[in-house]
């Protein structure tokens, strides 16, 4: 069974309207990318090394980070000759097949699940730079969460930008989640500190825990979130049980910059990736989870409070590929 046929299969267990979400909100890389490999496979008649050289570019346009478009390249080429594949055509099918081999790696799609403590409280710290799209992420988890049964609070551990508190206020207001908070300026350490024990004391499920996002000094940021994280340990053994990372898709390799400083300041476990709608460069969610190993486990694809999708990179692929599904299987039927 070709490999379009059984991703179809695949997502098809999932709900149309997630894998119409991802679609959708894939459409500018899709548009970039999907057209330049077609554009590729209509003038190239067989594969040969131009091909592979053009092929590179066009991924490396795509953000997909060069040292995963290398890797990538030599499977195809691998995989080409495995399969003696001379048609063009028959290669778009094996780029999308090695797309979710690079991404899962020795891992199964429980990597980009949320860890979610049975009959406990979960603490889930939020870290990324100012302007990101961090408050809002955590307010669009907080709904989400809500919405699958889950009792929520948040603690507004940003206390260092104007208007973090109040931000948060407001996101708090339309999940319909409280906020733990201090006044401006105070130490997040101990804003954390009485989110734990008020999450305690309702018996929550989950506490979603804002951090401040000033990257202009590395030392006092680690510093702040050991500072944190120290906390969080003391108080809750085995705690934070994820530590999400917010990226910007639009900003591309600076995404992956921010992500190195991050991953050496604390254990991040999984990245939110915003802004994923906006960008003709989405290849970056390969990039991250490749080179840095970190898997993606939510994408924003839109502005509204339920446009938070848990990542999937069936659907993913899905998403860039899913036009050429459709005229792959309207080929099979004619012949």
């Amino acid at each position: 069974m070709g490999f379009f046929k059984k991703l179809k299969e695949k997502i098809s267990t999932q709900t149309d309207q997630v894998t119409d979400k991802f679609k959708d909100g894939l459409t500018k890389t899709r548009d970039n990318f999907t057209s330049k490999v077609n554009d590729l496979v209509a003038r190239y008649r067989k594969v040969d090394e131009e091909f592979f050289e053009e092929l590179e570019e066009i991924l490396i346009s795509a953000d997909v980070g060069v040292e995963t478009v290398m890797e990538l390249i030599e499977e195809l080429e691998m995989e080409v000759k495995r399969q003696n594949i001379q048609d063009t055509e028959a290669v778009k099918e094996v780029i999308s097949e090695k797309l979710v081999d690079i991404y899962y790696g020795d891992d199964n799609e429980s990597v980009e699940e949320l860890n979610l403590q049975e009959d406990d409280l979960t603490v889930i710290l939020i870290v990324g730079v100012n302007g990101v799209g961090k408050t809002t992420t955590i307010g669009k988890l907080a709904h989400q969460l809500k919405q699958e049964g889950k009792s929520v609070l948040l603690a507004a551990g940003d206390t260092f930008r104007a208007g973090a508190i109040d931000q948060l206020d407001v996101w708090g207001e339309r999940a319909d989640v409280d906020v733990i908070k201090h006044n401006e300026g105070s130490d997040p350490a101990a804003v954390i500190y009485d989110g734990i024990q008020a999450a305690k004391s309702r018996g929550a499920d989950v506490l979603l825990c804002d951090t401040a996002g000033r990257l202009q000094n590395k030392v006092n940021l680690m510093k702040e979130l050991s500072k944190v994280k120290k906390v969080i340990e003391r108080e809750i053994p085995q705690a934070p049980h994820e530590t999400l990372l917010v990226l910007d898709a639009t900003t591309g390799q600076n995404a992956m910059s921010q992500a190195k400083v991050f991953k050496e300041a604390t254990d991040v476990s999984g990245i939110v990736l915003t802004k994923l709608d906006g960008t003709a460069r989405g290849g970056i969610v390969l990039a991250i989870r490749n080179e840095l190993d970190i898997p993606v486990k939510y994408v924003g694809l839109g502005e509204q409070i339920t446009d938070l999708q848990p990542f999937n990179a069936h659907q993913f692929v899905y998403g860039l590929f899913g036009d050429l599904m459709v005229e792959s299987n309207e080929s099979e039927q004619e012949s």
